[in-house]
């Protein structure tokens, strides 16, 4: 089923930073391990640990509610994040994705006449959940 991203959930801590973010992606992935032997005439490759991380971005706010005033605090430490397609209930359709992570960068700058936008990246402390209700 084909879904336009317009309105999804962003939460990290507790605090709810949807309506400052335009643009959040999940990557989600297993470290590709290289198993083959002497004798073998391909390679032959084994999944590995998983690896996660979010990447985010925001229109910058400075404000006590806004993102640079929720992330600059947290980086370099573990926090909780949650992330649904869309900001409403999780269904079969609207799966929640939440972890433990940490911070690694809070980074923002634009172009002369734009909006300011700040950037930052999750990355995996914890097992990524992937969960909805039926």
């Amino acid at each position: 089923m084909a879904k336009v991203f317009t309105n999804a959930f962003v939460e990290i801590n507790g605090k709810n930073l949807s309506t400052y973010s335009p643009s959040v992606s999940i990557n989600y992935a297993s470290e590709i391990l290289d198993q083959t032997a002497f004798g073998d005439t391909t390679r032959s490759h084994i999944g590995g640990l998983f690896d996660w991380s979010f990447d985010m971005q925001f229109h910058y706010d400075c404000s006590t509610a806004g993102p640079e005033a929720t992330l600059w605090s947290l980086i370099g430490t573990t926090s909780c994040i949650e992330v649904r397609p869309v900001n409403v209930c999780s269904s079969a359709n609207n799966p929640i994705y939440s972890g433990i992570g940490v911070l690694d960068s809070f980074n923002y700058g634009g172009a002369v006449g734009s909006l300011l936008i700040a950037s930052s990246k999750m990355v995996s402390v914890s097992a990524l959940s992937r969960a909805s209700s039926s």
